[in-house]
């Protein structure tokens, strides 16, 4: 008789609290975990701690005075939580940020090469990566020598992806891709994404305020309200989620409503702890 083989997750958060400034405590236990070659959407509205659930991945908390004080983060079999940015960079886990954070003085080119900064396998490697970041996002190539500054809010948004990909990672952290850009840039920049999951295996933890389009993307999805997980699920159950739909969806119901108040919503064991 066959046995089953389990497949660890590439990335497990495991009940973390973060503080910032030692007194304000901002993410209460939250619990998550990404599969290999998955697209997993955190979702919530502004202010529920969606960033600095990705920033306590990527270990960027120490610029803001912030800390993860309880609980783990594993990423590939690993403990990385004590690990500073660029070792994770390495490791081949990377954020882009919300805003994206171009280099507006440095040509689009330029600030694609920035993302190979941490690798030593050699020029012709990285020109190869710089050409399949071209065959993904082709209107990079064409604005390849014009200054990211004067470049528009998809476009730069592509030059970050793309940027994150220079550094040959196994996981993109990717912060609100869709603010600021209009509806048929966002599906452009998704679709994208799609992709180089496809076709290149690289997982996604994606943090969305858009609901709607995370939901289409991505295979599993987690709702951050206050600092902590109130729902998780495949998206498709997401999708169909009553109070998902009125909450995030704005389909059905008289009255916004907080999931802490619906009363089929069940707590987690993990959260008790």
């Amino acid at each position: 008789m066959e046995q089953s083989v389990t497949t660890e997750p590439v990335l497990s958060v495991n009940n973390i609290e973060v503080i910032y400034d030692h007194v304000i405590l901002v993410l209460k236990g939250v619990s998550l975990s990404v599969p290999e070659g998955g697209i997993v959407a955190l979702l919530g509205a502004n202010g529920a701690g969606k960033t600095t659930t990705l920033k306590a991945v990527s270990n960027l908390l120490g610029a803001e005075r912030g800390e993860v004080t309880k609980g783990n983060i594993i990423f590939r079999s690993d403990e990385v939580q004590d690990l500073t940015p660029n070792e994770l960079v390495r490791r081949g886990c990377i954020q882009v940020m919300e805003g994206r954070h171009c280099f507006g003085h440095l040509t689009i080119e330029e600030n694609l090469l920035t993302g190979a900064y941490t690798r030593r396998d050699g020029s012709r490697a990285i020109k190869s990566d710089l050409e399949m970041v071209y065959t993904y996002f082709p209107r990079l190539k064409d604005r390849r020598t014009s200054q990211a500054g004067y470049t528009s809010g998809g476009e730069q948004q592509m030059c970050a992806i793309g940027r994150a990909l220079m550094s040959k990672p196994t996981m993109i952290l990717l912060d609100e891709p869709s603010m600021g850009l209009a509806p048929q840039l966002v599906e452009e920049i998704f679709e994208i994404v799609k992709k180089l999951n496809d076709q290149e295996g690289v997982s996604f933890l994606l943090a969305e305020q858009n609901t709607n389009i995370a939901l289409k993307y991505a295979t599993y999805g987690y709702i951050l309200e206050s600092g902590r997980i109130v729902l998780d699920g495949d998206a498709a159950s997401l999708r169909e989620n009553e109070d998902v739909k009125e909450f995030y969806l704005g389909i059905g119901g008289d009255e916004r409503r907080s999931f802490r108040n619906v009363k089929h919503y069940k707590r987690r064991k993990r959260w008790l702890a």
